[in-house]
């Protein structure tokens, strides 16, 4: 094997291991690492958790002493300053390690381009850009938070083949089936939040967990403008286990939102005088709390106003063979929308395949590079 392809099949193991990491880093970077000679990985260790050891410190860990003179490949760029754990370029150089593969650099201003400085200036050979473009895919909603200050957006529905998420009398359990729905429960487990709108939350009564529960808790948020969620709500009965955010408007009443305040629930107010903004001022806020995914569930005013707002970042939609027809029968995104086909986002190389019954389909939104 030449040692450019090499390179490429030992990266390749580091954004395997990196991505093990999901659900369970955020809102730290997903970041893999291997320790090699030649062809022999004598060492490798992936970021399993918020506050604990980088990967590159778990793979010297387990290089020990044969770590010295050896290369080390890592899918971001080692950090160099003191944050929850000592920087990894000082434990990097005192392993002596001689040469260091980066896919990528790390867009956190107190790294960017720092850690791969100091590692040039005490002499180790550093190459940067080796399968770049797949660790800024595995990244993306790092990526996302860092750079825009936001969280990344993921948009999820179920619909019947004509389109409908209800029928004419809001009624929606359920469309898709119990395998679809499992689906749903694991993207549960690992976002920071599900967001919804009251509609939803009244109509439907959710819970917004993940069963079985999976690596996070996710934050509960309602986007109700007049802050009228019902005190029985599911979600206002059980803010105080498990947390729930209300995003209202100027508008809403001292007296709800000292009912929501009292109930155990966050009351976050938006002060945008259109729903277009107030979803700008929520997403900020989210993004201060350091959220990196954000699943939304509905309904279709929210998607609507998120998908105006070029907001919706990933998809994951599931389609159930049924018809419900009715012209006062909800579909799953409304809004404002597009004049022109060549308007709309296009998803960038969807997966699709069967579920049961349901065709499941999800990719991400193409950004324009």
């Amino acid at each position: 094997m030449k040692p450019a392809e090499l390179d490429i099949w030992h990266m390749r193991r580091a954004l395997e291991l990196a991505q093990q990491g999901l659900g369970y880093v955020e809102p730290n970077p997903m970041v893999g690492s291997v320790i090699v000679r030649g062809a022999e990985i004598i060492g490798e260790g992936w970021h399993r958790r918020f506050g604990g050891d980088h990967a590159e410190v778990e793979a010297l860990r387990i290089a020990g002493d044969r770590a010295a003179g050896a290369t080390m490949f890592v899918t971001l760029e080692p950090c160099c300053h003191q944050g929850k754990t000592p920087p990894c370029t000082r434990a990097i150089l005192d392993a002596g390690i001689t040469r260091v593969v980066v896919a990528m650099g790390d867009p956190f201003p107190p790294v960017s381009g720092r850690g791969v400085d100091e590692l040039t200036a005490a002499g180790l050979e550093v190459e940067v850009g080796v399968l770049q473009s797949d660790a800024r895919s595995l990244n993306a909603p790092y990526l996302r938070l860092v750079g825009s200050g936001r969280p990344w957006v993921i948009a999820k529905w179920a619909m019947t083949l004509d389109g409908k998420i209800a029928t004419k009398t809001g009624a929606s359990q359920w469309i898709s089936n119990e395998q679809s729905r499992a689906i749903v429960h694991q993207l549960r487990g690992r976002v920071d939040a599900i967001l919804v709108g009251r509609g939803t939350a009244v109509h439907d009564d959710p819970r917004l967990t993940a069963r079985p529960p999976g690596p996070r808790t996710a934050l509960r948020i309602v986007v109700d403008t007049r802050g009228s969620l019902p005190t029985e709500s599911h979600l206002v009965r059980t803010a105080r286990q498990i947390p729930v955010l209300v995003a209202v408007g100027n508008e809403a009443a001292a007296a709800d939102r000292e009912r929501l305040t009292a109930a155990g629930c966050d009351v976050f107010v938006c002060h945008g005088a259109t729903h277009a903004a107030r979803l700008d001022e929520l997403l900020d806020e989210l993004g201060r709390r350091r959220l990196t995914n954000v699943l939304v569930e509905g309904g279709g005013q929210l998607l609507g106003g998120l998908l105006d707002a070029g907001a919706i970042d990933e998809v994951h939609t599931f389609v159930a063979p049924i018809l419900i027809g009715g012209a006062a029968a909800a579909g799953p995104i409304a809004g404002e929308g597009v004049d022109l086909i060549s308007q709309t986002p296009l998803l960038d190389a969807p997966k699709v395949r069967q579920v049961g019954n349901n065709v499941y389909l999800h990719g991400r939104v193409k950004r324009e590079k």
